[in-house]
């Protein structure tokens, strides 16, 4: 009897593929709590009810690279599009884990969710097989994981959020992983995730930095050359993706005036301008942080958890290596987790002064999700008293994303609706013997529908009700356009189809130019110009 009284607390194998297959099922426990608790099942989760109107242009993306390798139709902005073929402003390297599931299994309104859940089930998985996690500290992460309702709102979406969670986890597991067995193809699939995540977005080059210094503390000079090159590589490779494949949106996706202003102002008239909009913009995030706290703002809401899981990070981190000094027991063990939490420490600073010079605030919030996501995995590791940092950052994620989630824009999970579904499917039947992809010369703009964001009816801006574009068949573009472009450039617009709110100013001038009306709904009307 006595052998089997401790068995939790041994960690061999077979304890520790319980441990990594029960925190597995705890993403799709908490997608379907979520649903319950809203009286719906996981299976009427239908994307287009959702008001993200980015879930359209991924996954309609997705559809086309499926069925024909890439849309045969562009995706832009005001009708621009890449220089290659037919991808939007962000990177297509995005998408791949999708494209890959719809290969393997179909692509319909339910994979990408479904997709989602796998690829965030895998990551906890090998999290936990990765850095054998004490059962207290598998307790700690379950409940940080739960209270951390972001990951359910975009495991039950199509965007590419959950992607980047996922991958990072993973990135994180494998460098406490190679801490205690330092091989070269670990350092080398730190290099490869990392590396991935920097082309799905540049601010992930942070996370390059920590192979990056593995390699050097291993091979002193020859790491220092090999991680630069690395680096350089990835740096060269998403610019040119950016440059070939990523189609020029309606503004700039981030800001370099911080950059310029050296050349245009000199050094010190540099330093003064980034100085300046460093205070204007922190100002700024401190107000929408007041917000949150006060309104439920959901962009406040996240600073004030991103604030608090910098802070925690950087607290404990300097704890540890005062600690580590004092002790005099070098790297090891405590330094293991001490280089983890310093680097993602650094990463949220670093971060943090990247948002206030190069983002929008409002939109640059989501981008912050990531860091939280991975920042709880480590903040649960922490071996502290009473585990009073994890309860902080659980009480945050309490109060911010359960209890002040009230705007049902950021936080509610789009279900299905029976007059929006009928709407779609009425749609999708008007489309099938009337939109009919061309195969010649393609991508080319007679494959594209230009949605107009908005039109005046009346007095009144009424936006288009976009979500119908789901019922485009397989290979459409689409092209967002600004009224004022299209009233503009009316004559010489390129896209043979266009989509606006009936009976406004740009539906009557389609009426003149003697358009084909092909479907007509309440607050949509998609007509045919050539």
């Amino acid at each position: 009897m006595d052998k089997w009284k401790d068995w939790w607390k041994r960690d061999e194998r077979g304890i520790l593929l319980v441990k990594s297959v029960l925190l597995a099922v705890l993403p799709l426990v908490c997608c379907l709590v979520y649903c319950a608790g809203k009286g719906r099942g996981l299976g009427e989760v239908y994307l287009p009810a959702s008001e993200w109107n980015d879930e359209l242009f991924y996954y309609k993306q997705v559809e086309g690279m499926i069925s024909h390798g890439y849309p045969l139709g562009y995706f832009g902005f005001n009708e621009s599009h890449a220089l290659k073929l037919s991808f939007a402003a962000w990177s297509p390297v995005l998408v791949l884990p999708w494209v890959v599931w719809g290969k393997l299994f179909g692509w319909n309104l339910m994979a990408p969710v479904l997709c989602n859940i796998f690829l965030m089930s895998l990551s906890v998985f090998l999290f936990v097989w990765l850095v054998r996690p004490s059962w207290k500290q598998l307790g700690i992460l379950t409940v940080l994981f739960c209270l951390y309702t972001p990951f359910v709102r975009y495991m039950l979406s199509v965007m590419p959020e959950v992607i980047c969670f996922s991958m990072l986890i993973v990135f994180y597991a494998l460098a406490i992983n190679y801490l205690r067995c330092e091989k070269g193809y670990k350092l080398a699939l730190l290099f490869m995730i990392s590396g991935v995540l920097t082309l799905m977005r540049p601010y992930m080059l942070l996370f390059l930095l920590l192979p990056a210094w593995f390699w050097i503390r291993r091979s002193k000079w020859k790491g220092a050359v090999g991680a630069l090159a690395v680096m350089a590589s990835v740096l060269g490779l998403y610019a040119y993706i950016k440059h070939a494949y990523g189609a020029e949106y309606f503004a700039p996706l981030f800001f370099t005036d911080w950059v310029t202003a050296f050349f245009e102002q000199g050094f010190f008239g540099g330093i003064r301008y980034g100085l300046g909009k460093l205070y204007y913009m922190g100002k700024d995030f401190l107000q929408h942080t007041r917000q949150g706290f006060r309104t439920g703002l959901a962009s406040g809401a996240f600073f004030a958890g991103y604030l608090v899981c910098m802070f925690v990070l950087i607290g404990q981190s300097l704890r540890d290596y005062l600690n580590i000094r004092k002790e005099g027991k070098g790297l090891r063990r405590k330094g293991n987790i001490f280089i983890i939490e310093a680097h993602l420490a650094f990463s949220f600073a670093a971060m943090f002064f990247a948002l206030l010079l190069m983002y929008k605030l409002t939109e640059g919030s989501k981008h912050l999700l990531t860091f939280m996501a991975a920042a709880l995995f480590i903040i649960a590791l922490m071996e502290t008293k009473f585990y009073k940092k994890a309860v902080l950052v659980g009480v945050t994620f309490a109060y911010f994303y359960s209890y002040m989630a009230v705007d049902d824009y950021d936080y509610l999970v789009p279900f299905v609706q029976e007059e929006r579904q009928a709407c779609v499917n009425q749609w999708q039947e008007a489309l099938a013997g009337r939109l009919v992809i061309d195969m010649d010369d393609v991508p080319s703009y007679d494959n594209v529908v230009i949605w107009v964001l908005y039109d005046a009816v009346g007095d009144t801006n009424i936006n288009t009700q976009w979500q119908l574009l789901y019922a485009l068949p397989d290979g459409f573009g689409i092209s967002c356009c600004m009224p004022e472009y299209v009233g503009e450039h009316f004559d010489t617009l390129q896209s043979r189809y266009i989509c606006m709110p009936p009976g406004g100013v740009i539906e009557s001038r389609c009426v003149q130019a003697g358009y084909t009306k092909i479907v007509e709904s309440e607050k949509a009307v998609l007509y045919q110009r050539y």
